[in-house]
């Protein structure tokens, strides 16, 4: 029973590898190539959400990453495939958004956390020292 399942578990890997394979359709030229890696670092997987699209190995991606060879072999530059893929996904697909009202949240909501959180922490540090000193528990 056990190689049975050890024998269905290596196949699934393989196959699982051959689909890898097949979806990374290179382009025969190596310039236009070096440009669909380099804009694949530049857009995010919105499966994966912290990987690039070159990173990442949801199903998702690999569509992508495909769709950037489709666009670029067809004569789009990359910009008009940035501009394609913001279109559909919005300024979320690229791993720097652009710096803009609409992206205020993704630049500034970290540090906004980080100071409502140091602010929470000095107020019950606060707290913790008046209680201390006033001699109640």
């Amino acid at each position: 029973m056990k190689r049975v399942l050890l024998t269905l578990f290596f196949s699934l890997l393989c196959i699982h590898a051959a689909f890898a394979v097949a979806g990374s359709e290179k382009l025969a030229d190596p310039k236009l190539e070096a440009r669909a890696v380099a804009l694949q670092k530049e857009l995010r997987c919105v499966v994966c959400q912290g990987q690039s699209l070159d990173e990442s190995s949801a199903p998702l991606a690999a569509d992508l990453r495909h769709l950037i060879r489709v666009r670029i072999k067809a004569g789009d530059s990359d910009e008009q495939v940035e501009q394609y893929l913001v279109a559909r996904y919005g300024d979320f697909i690229l791993m720097k958004p652009p710096l803009e009202p609409l992206t205020y949240a993704l630049w500034f909501g970290p540090l906004g956390i980080l100071l409502i959180g140091g602010a929470a922490v000095m107020l019950v540090i606060v707290r913790a020292r008046k209680r201390l000193e006033s001699g109640s528990p």
